[in-house]
């Protein structure tokens, strides 16, 4: 059974699973199912907040359950009483979890240098916030514990997943660059020197752990990334070439010189790159697909979700609600690059 079967992550994992030969119970909010799900792939409607319908969806037991919506400590103890009903459970966390040594995380940085300052590469062994019901991070390390101390009751694959890219999410952080050059910006400014590195994950790869996990049951945490963990301004560039323009980059460095000028969702001061090596040891992964690879299939939904929209809100109201404040603040940047170009004659880029 896989929960959250419509989501971003789910669409690509039921069918990887229905491929590998497993019988897949999708469950979902709204019970829909994805037009590349094979035919026999069972849908059912779930609230997976509802204690009881979970248990009712369960039933009897079943082998694997895959878990894309899982966020709190609440959630591990569902699976405590379901322990004896499933055989072994794949469940979606994050590497907010992570801190540095010095107690930053992406849930608590303050000015100036709030950036968390991670190892390259970041292992699992890196140490966590502390649990908690307070933001996003605490939250997901509270449900590892309580899933992880289940112990041989119930094993548990942990999947630490970076920036997690493809189509159908609601906050996509490619939708920064797709809708600026689908509104004709042709210069961009990216700030700490446009070498921010926040690894991504495509649905396809971490489809791809959840199948390997799903063979080898285990209570383990692992991290889930691409092969690689591209810059911000290589990301910039390899959407560029899927949409066929050219773009000119301001790069500054530091932090962004101006509010809504140089920020971007991948933006951070210290570089996050996830240590792949465990999944590779422990489960035999190999990436699927890159970033660049994957790319054509987001920037196309992207823009077709965006075609005949006046207002990009409609869309995507998780981005437009977002941290990062007004993403297309187009004036703002255009009066910072002309207070460039008055200053320095344009300089380089």
């Amino acid at each position: 059974m896989v929960i959250g079967a419509t989501g971003q992550t789910g669409r690509v994992t039921v069918k990887a699973l229905a491929e590998d030969g497993w019988a897949v119970t999708a469950a979902s909010r709204g019970a829909g199912r994805d037009a590349a799900w094979p035919g026999d792939v069972r849908t059912v409607r779930l609230d997976r907040e509802d204690d009881a319908a979970l248990a009712e969806a369960v039933g009897d037991g079943v082998d694997l359950v895959v878990d894309m919506v899982a966020f709190t400590a609440a959630h591990a103890r569902q699976y405590e009483a379901l322990a004896d009903r499933i055989g072994s459970a794949v469940v979606l966390s994050s590497g907010a979890v992570y801190e540095d040594e010095w107690g930053r995380s992406f849930d608590t940085q303050e000015e100036p240098d709030g950036f968390p300052r991670y190892p390259v590469p970041l292992p699992e062994s890196q140490r966590t916030v502390a649990p908690g019901d307070s933001t996003y991070g605490t939250r997901k390390i509270a449900l590892e514990r309580g899933l992880l101390a289940l112990g041989e009751r119930l094993p548990v694959t942990l999947l630490r997943a970076g920036a997690i890219h493809g189509p159908h999410c609601h906050a996509s952080r490619e939708l920064y660059f797709v809708k600026r050059n689908l509104d004709g910006r042709r210069t961009r400014v990216l700030a700490h020197g446009g070498g921010s590195r926040f690894h991504p994950v495509s649905v396809h790869n971490l489809a791809e752990l959840v199948r390997l996990a799903a063979a080898r049951p285990g209570s383990r945490v692992l991290n889930a990334g691409d092969p690689e963990a591209p810059t911000v301004a290589e990301i910039g560039a390899a959407i560029d070439a899927v949409m066929g323009v050219a773009t000119e980059t301001v790069t500054v460095p530091g932090a962004p010189p101006a509010p809504n000028v140089g920020d971007t969702p991948w933006s951070t001061g210290h570089p996050v790159v996830y240590d792949m090596s465990a999944a590779e040891r422990e489960l035999g992964y190999r990436a699927v697909t890159t970033y660049a690879d994957s790319l054509k299939e987001t920037v196309d939904w992207l823009a077709a979700r965006l075609a005949g929209r006046d207002d990009w809100r409609e869309a995507f109201p998780k981005m437009a609600d977002g941290p990062l404040g007004d993403l297309f603040d187009y004036a703002a940047e255009d009066d910072w690059l002309a207070l460039r170009t008055a200053r320095t004659g344009g300089g380089s880029t």
